[in-house]
C-alpha cells in the first residue's frame, strides 16, 4: 500500500461518524446492511449518513452490494488488513524505539 493510500484511508477514518459506521457495520452478525439500518443507529438524518458512506466506500474500507432497489454495505475485511500490515510497517519504520532528542 502507497503512502497516498495510507493518507486516503486515514482522511476517511478522521471523523466520527464514519468511525461509528464501520463499529456499527462490524458488529452486524449478517455483515451487511443498508443506509436505513445504519440511520437507525445514529442520531443523524439519512442524507448525512449516506454522506459518509460515500467517504468510506471512495476510500475501498466498505463495499456496496445491490439488493433489490436498496444497496447493502459491509466491511472490507481484505482493504482493513492491508491497512493494518502497512500502518504497522510504517510505525516500525519510524523507529519509535530509538531515544528522544531534546530540541533546544
Amino acid at each position: 500500500m502507497q503512502d497516498d493510500d495510507i493518507a486516503n484511508i486515514m482522511r476517511a477514518l478522521g471523523h466520527p461518524v464514519r468511525l461509528s459506521i464501520l463499529r456499527f457495520l462490524a458488529s452486524q452478525q449478517q455483515r451487511e446492511c443498508c443506509c436505513g439500518d445504519v440511520t437507525e443507529s445514529l442520531p443523524l438524518a439519512q442524507s448525512t449518513v449516506s454522506q459518509h458512506i460515500k467517504v468510506l466506500l471512495d476510500a475501498g474500507l466498505i463495499e456496496r452490494k445491490p439488493n433489490g432497489t436498496r444497496n447493502r454495505y459491509m466491511i472490507r475485511q481484505d482493504r482493513l488488513a492491508e491497512l493494518g500490515t502497512a500502518f504497522g510497517g510504517l510505525i516500525d519504520g519510524l523507529n519509535l524505539r530509538a531515544p528522544l532528542q531534546q530540541v533546544s
